[in-house]
Protein backbone atom coordinates (compact mmCIF):
# COMPACT_ATOMS: atom_id res chain seq x y z
CA UNK A 1 0.00 0.00 0.00
CA UNK A 2 1.26 3.28 -1.11
CA UNK A 3 1.65 6.53 1.16
CA UNK A 4 -1.21 9.18 1.33
CA UNK A 5 -3.70 6.95 0.26
CA UNK A 6 -7.09 6.36 2.25
CA UNK A 7 -8.90 3.31 2.97
CA UNK A 8 -12.73 4.26 2.81
CA UNK A 9 -14.52 3.42 6.07
CA UNK A 10 -18.07 2.59 6.31
CA UNK A 11 -20.33 2.85 9.31
CA UNK A 12 -21.21 -0.20 11.11
CA UNK A 13 -24.76 -1.56 9.98
CA UNK A 14 -27.32 -1.04 12.17
CA UNK A 15 -30.12 -2.92 12.75
CA UNK A 16 -33.81 -2.51 11.29
CA UNK A 17 -34.86 -2.27 15.06
CA UNK A 18 -32.61 -0.20 16.06
CA UNK A 19 -33.09 2.43 13.02
CA UNK A 20 -37.03 2.22 14.14
CA UNK A 21 -35.84 2.86 17.89
CA UNK A 22 -34.06 5.58 16.59
CA UNK A 23 -36.65 7.46 14.32
CA UNK A 24 -38.82 6.76 17.02
CA UNK A 25 -36.40 9.19 19.90
CA UNK A 26 -35.65 11.57 17.14
CA UNK A 27 -39.57 11.80 16.44
CA UNK A 28 -40.48 12.42 20.20
CA UNK A 29 -37.96 15.03 20.59
CA UNK A 30 -39.18 17.04 17.52
CA UNK A 31 -42.79 16.43 19.10
CA UNK A 32 -41.83 17.81 22.82
CA UNK A 33 -39.67 20.63 21.04
CA UNK A 34 -42.50 21.82 18.90
CA UNK A 35 -44.78 21.56 22.00
CA UNK A 36 -42.59 23.96 24.46
CA UNK A 37 -42.10 26.44 21.66
CA UNK A 38 -45.88 26.79 21.14
CA UNK A 39 -45.44 27.13 25.35
CA UNK A 40 -42.96 30.26 24.79
CA UNK A 41 -44.69 31.93 21.91
CA UNK A 42 -47.91 31.95 23.96
CA UNK A 43 -46.19 32.88 27.73
CA UNK A 44 -47.45 29.57 29.09
CA UNK A 45 -43.49 28.67 29.80
CA UNK A 46 -41.26 31.81 30.18
CA UNK A 47 -37.75 30.85 29.21
CA UNK A 48 -35.37 31.42 32.65
CA UNK A 49 -37.08 28.43 33.11
CA UNK A 50 -36.38 26.71 30.51
CA UNK A 51 -32.84 27.89 30.35
CA UNK A 52 -32.07 27.32 34.18
CA UNK A 53 -32.94 24.06 33.68
CA UNK A 54 -33.61 22.81 30.19
CA UNK A 55 -35.47 19.09 30.04
CA UNK A 56 -33.26 16.44 28.09
CA UNK A 57 -35.00 16.85 24.88
CA UNK A 58 -34.24 20.96 24.55
CA UNK A 59 -30.69 19.63 25.50
CA UNK A 60 -29.01 19.64 21.46
CA UNK A 61 -31.41 22.65 20.34
CA UNK A 62 -29.91 25.55 19.28
CA UNK A 63 -29.84 28.46 21.87
CA UNK A 64 -31.01 30.34 18.79
CA UNK A 65 -34.18 28.66 17.70
CA UNK A 66 -35.17 29.12 21.29
CA UNK A 67 -35.34 32.56 21.13
CA UNK A 68 -36.85 32.86 18.17
CA UNK A 69 -39.61 31.24 19.91
CA UNK A 70 -39.82 34.04 22.31
CA UNK A 71 -42.51 36.67 21.79
CA UNK A 72 -41.58 39.74 20.28
CA UNK A 73 -38.53 38.03 18.84
CA UNK A 74 -37.11 37.83 15.57
CA UNK A 75 -34.13 37.23 13.70
CA UNK A 76 -32.63 40.27 14.20
CA UNK A 77 -33.08 40.82 17.79
CA UNK A 78 -31.81 37.21 18.64
CA UNK A 79 -29.27 37.90 16.89
CA UNK A 80 -28.02 40.60 18.45
CA UNK A 81 -28.87 39.07 22.14
CA UNK A 82 -26.77 36.36 21.53
CA UNK A 83 -23.63 39.06 20.22
CA UNK A 84 -24.21 40.86 23.65
CA UNK A 85 -23.82 37.60 25.40
CA UNK A 86 -20.65 36.61 23.32
CA UNK A 87 -22.47 33.42 21.99
CA UNK A 88 -22.68 31.21 18.69
CA UNK A 89 -25.50 30.85 17.05
CA UNK A 90 -24.85 27.74 16.19
CA UNK A 91 -24.48 27.01 20.74
CA UNK A 92 -26.82 24.46 21.64
CA UNK A 93 -28.86 24.91 25.12
CA UNK A 94 -26.82 22.25 26.67
CA UNK A 95 -23.56 23.74 25.72
CA UNK A 96 -24.15 26.81 27.40
CA UNK A 97 -20.96 28.23 29.90
CA UNK A 98 -22.36 29.04 33.31
CA UNK A 99 -20.87 32.69 32.41
CA UNK A 100 -23.41 32.80 29.07
CA UNK A 101 -26.46 31.25 30.72
CA UNK A 102 -26.40 33.71 33.49
CA UNK A 103 -25.81 37.06 30.92
CA UNK A 104 -28.41 35.67 28.52
CA UNK A 105 -30.92 35.49 31.72
CA UNK A 106 -29.69 38.67 32.63
CA UNK A 107 -30.44 40.13 29.33
CA UNK A 108 -33.64 38.35 29.15
CA UNK A 109 -35.23 39.45 32.79
CA UNK A 110 -34.74 43.48 30.92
Amino acid sequence: MTTGQKIPTQAPLRSLDQRMEALRRANAVRVERARLKRELKAGDVSAREVLTRPPEYLMTAKVFDVLLSLPKFGRVKATRCLNQCRISQSKTVGGLTERQRSELLALLDR
